[in-house]
């Protein structure tokens, strides 16, 4: 028997296992990222007013977000430079929709405090 064909599969399952634990981190990495701002908006901190916006649009965005990254990183530990770049430039466009529709700008209680603050 070859020795490399045995050992081929198994390397792969290691590979593909080590992969979907990195994305997993990085998607609970995106969700811890996002609970003090989904907290805030979700349990109104400011005068009870509820923002259903930072679950529908900002958990998605950031859980994405983390995922693609922690992704990006794997590829270029591996390196694997084209799909590391690739994986980079997806994170740098969820960047850009996520502060072109405000999710990714701050908590929501703090622009919307007026002039009290």
């Amino acid at each position: 028997m070859d020795t490399e064909q045995t050992t081929t599969p198994r390397r792969e399952a290691a590979l593909g296992a080590v992969g979907f634990l990195t994305a997993s981190a990085g998607a609970l990495a995106g969700l811890a990222l996002w609970l003090p701002y989904g907290r805030r908006g979700l349990f109104g901190a400011f005068e009870g007013e509820r923002n259903i916006d930072v679950l529908l649009l900002g958990l998605p965005v950031l859980l994405v977000g983390g995922t693609v990254a922690a992704l990006a990183a794997f590829a270029a530990v591996r390196g694997r430079w084209g799909t590391a770049l690739g994986l980079a430039a997806a994170v740098a466009g969820l960047a850009a929709v996520g502060y072109g529709l405000d999710i990714l700008a701050g908590p929501q209680a703090a622009s919307d405090c007026g002039s009290p603050c």
